[in-house]
């Protein structure tokens, strides 16, 4: 039984989104044994509280078939009793013979990942410009949209329809939709068009 994994956390505040990174390198002939592997860790993984969600991203590294697994959790805590729950020692303890590096882990903010290197294909995260212009295409529509779609509701109340509330309530939902959902969609998307080598998609 392999000791439980514990990590220093990068210390978000409690609603912040945080993700456990996991990098497994295949070795060869097991391919098929870790695809069977990857799908049933990540029903079991998806059972947790607190898990928001996981993406694959498969890629080659130094021969081997590379797998980074990015797993959104609600919080550091959920994120760590993940880590520590049996479920997960014993499924790596399965999964220790097909890897050729063991369980490499890491955590960082969700909004750190959107535009990090994802294989050891991708050394370096996409050009500035690109980062740029993905991130207007996934925000000027909620900026344009969200208001529109608060006005009816804002006008019915005094207290809601004050602008400093107004104005609050149409951020925190730009700020928790492209968080929790475009941002993430949108950079899967455009994957191709961010770092070219690298194919993002779900375990089948």
């Amino acid at each position: 039984m392999s000791d439980p994994v514990r990590l220093q956390p990068v210390k978000p505040g409690p609603d912040e989104v945080v993700t456990l990174i996991v990098k497994h390198r295949v070795k060869a002939g097991f391919e098929a044994p870790y695809e069977a592997w990857l799908r049933n860790i990540v029903k079991v993984a998806g059972q947790n509280v607190g898990h928001l969600g996981v993406d694959v991203v498969r890629g080659k590294s130094v021969g081997l078939d590379m797998y980074t697994c990015v797993l959104r959790f609600c919080s550091t805590e959920a994120m760590q009793h993940w880590l520590d729950s049996p479920q997960r020692r014993e499924l790596i303890d399965q999964a220790t013979p097909m890897l050729a590096d063991g369980d490499q882990t890491e955590v960082n903010p969700v909004n750190e990942f959107w535009f990090s290197p994802q294989t050891e294909a991708a050394v370096l995260p996409p050009p500035r410009w690109k980062q740029a212009v993905l991130t207007l295409l996934v925000i000027l529509p909620h900026t344009l949209l969200v208001p529109l779609l608060w006005g009816p509701l804002l006008g019915l109340n005094a207290f809601l329809s004050n602008y400093v509330v107004a104005t609050f309530l149409i951020t925190l939902t730009i700020v928790l939709s492209v968080v929790y959902i475009f941002m993430p969609m949108a950079t899967r998307l455009f994957a191709p068009w961010l770092s070219p080598t690298a194919e993002s998609k779900e375990p089948q």
